[in-house]
């Protein structure tokens, strides 16, 4: 039986009178790869960011672990649980890349220098950068520095990791490299919720994908239906206009 990790119930956000999203439901299951894909300003990077309380819905609850997180009065704690990754990195420029994955498990999980520094370099080798430990984010590509705020974000043993268009910033020749690292976290069972123009790891990767469209859930379901046989028009006319482009 699957085990709901998030559920996002009648969730609606409004800048002024603008209403960026519209009564979006859906859920997030243990194990889950959820893709949100869409035209630029449907509202998929508002989403993730109301999913991480960077924004705060205007209506609606977000349920985590049974808990609706709106009601939260410690959210740095429940960000190390539910960890994002931007598509700017968010990385610290006065600080090497250790100290970039340490500074959370420090600050925030009071972790012990020597520990936090071994935790950090463990998930530093998995995504391929313990060489540079002791580099500046200056000194890194694109494609380093996402994978830099990857392991920030995975040392922190995060129960979901949202990715807010993680290759969108990047260079054609440094993308694969993150979806690789993208392609074995999803192998490995961790729950994602990813922002995604990137239609082939959707197809590939996701086991749910959810199409966006003017701040609603237009259609959502498995890849096979979405990219083989989606039943809205407007599902059908982005991907075909996105299969063109």
């Amino acid at each position: 039986m699957s085990i709901n990790i998030i559920e996002i119930n009648h969730l609606s956000k409004s800048f002024g009178s603008h209403e960026v999203l519209k009564d979006i439901n859906f859920t997030v299951s243990k194990g889950d790869v959820t893709c949100i894909i869409g035209a630029s300003g449907s509202g998929k990077s508002t989403l993730l960011r109301c999913i991480n309380l960077l924004e705060i819905p205007s209506s609606g609850s977000i349920i985590f672990n049974g808990v609706n997180i709106l009601d939260t009065r410690n959210i740095p704690a429940y960000r190390s649980k539910v960890g994002m990754v931007f598509q700017s990195f968010n990385l610290f420029e006065n600080l090497t890349v250790l100290n970039n994955c340490t500074v959370g498990l420090r600050k925030i999980l009071k972790i012990k220098k020597n520990d936090a520094e071994k935790e950090a370099l463990r998930y530093l080798e998995k995504v391929g950068m313990a060489p540079f430990i002791n580099a500046k984010p200056r000194q890194l590509s694109g494609g380093q520095k996402q994978r830099v705020a990857i392991a920030r974000a995975l040392a922190m043993k995060p129960d979901v990791l949202l990715f807010d268009e993680p290759t969108s910033a990047l260079d054609p020749q440094m993308v694969g490299e993150v979806l690789s690292v993208m392609r074995t976290l999803a192998a490995e069972g961790l729950t994602m919720i990813v922002v995604t123009h990137e239609m082939a790891f959707a197809k590939e990767v996701s086991n749910h994908v959810v199409y966006m469209h003017d701040g609603l859930i237009w259609e959502e379901g498995p890849p096979e239906q979405i990219f083989v046989n989606p039943l809205r028009q407007e599902t059908k006319d982005f991907l075909s206009r996105f299969m063109q482009g």
